[in-house]
């Protein structure tokens, strides 16, 4: 479960770059042109606050991803932890069966 945990934050991680790559032609916030105002977003608009609305939109995204890294990392500690707990137990299982092999040599 915390594999595909990790694989779909890394994909939408992915998807999250490749969006934002793809989804500017110039400047961030720079706006959508000089044709007339169709309304919109300040972001759309352009200007000093479209270009400060995408600072904060970056920002954001940085501080989720960086988030979702954390995450990611605190879920594979835990699954390592796990792994080294099962082979603790393991490794007493198998010292007990060597035990029981020489027992049962002693016997002989």
């Amino acid at each position: 479960m915390l594999r595909s945990t990790a694989g779909l934050i890394r994909k939408q991680l992915f998807q999250m770059e490749n969006f934002r790559a793809y989804s500017q032609v110039g400047d961030l916030g720079s706006g959508a042109g000089k044709g007339g105002g169709g309304g919109g977003s300040i972001r759309a608009a352009g200007g000093a606050f479209g270009k400060m609305e995408a600072a904060h939109e970056e920002e954001y995204f940085y501080k989720q991803q960086r988030e979702q890294l954390k995450k990611m990392k605190e879920d594979l500690n835990d699954e390592i932890s796990l792994h080294e707990e099962q082979i603790k137990r393991h490794q007493e299982a198998i010292d007990r069966q060597k035990k029981r092999i020489s027992s049962i040599d002693d016997e002989k």
